[in-house]
């Protein structure tokens, strides 16, 4: 299992704790945006720059992932392609995006940017919060808990 994160959108917050838990779990981590920025010195933690424009970071990630992969991301048309592709998605305020739900944030979500296009103000996101963290930091425990489990066979089947 791998880890990607959509990181143009993804939290300065949210990104620690990734860091934290790959050096932690030992889990692959790959960052990818189209501007430069910073990440730890390691192993574990790669970046990948691509292009600017709407939606390279997005295409690039569904790309690249595999069945079973994990991705932050809060971008909801990249959640449904990863979803789509096997991932199991986690925004960064700890809503994890599944078969089950996608569906109806993406619906959703179009419905509210054809509003915004139509000249309508729909606000935006609060802030990011201390409780959003610490919610995306058990919301990432438990995910990545479960998804070990699928991953990892049984020692004692068929016994």
């Amino acid at each position: 299992m791998q880890i990607w994160i959509d990181a143009d959108a993804c939290p300065v917050e949210a990104k620690e704790v990734l860091y934290k838990v790959s050096k932690r779990l030992q889990i692959r981590i790959t960052l990818v945006a189209n501007q430069m920025m910073w990440i730890p010195k390691s192993n574990l933690i790669h970046f990948e720059l691509v292009k600017a424009g709407a939606d390279v970071a997005d295409r690039r990630i569904v790309e690249l992932l595999n069945a079973g992969d994990l991705v932050i991301s809060s971008d909801i048309p990249l959640a449904a392609n990863a979803v789509a592709r096997g991932a199991t998605v986690l925004d960064p305020r700890g809503e994890e995006l599944n078969a089950d739900n996608v569906g109806s944030r993406l619906a959703a979500r179009n419905l509210m940017d054809e509003l915004r296009g139509s000249g309508m103000e729909t606000g935006g996101p609060a802030a990011y919060s201390a409780r959003n963290k610490q919610d995306f930091a058990n919301q990432l425990d438990r995910l990545l808990t479960k998804l070990s489990a699928r991953q990892s066979p049984t020692k004692n089947a068929g016994l």
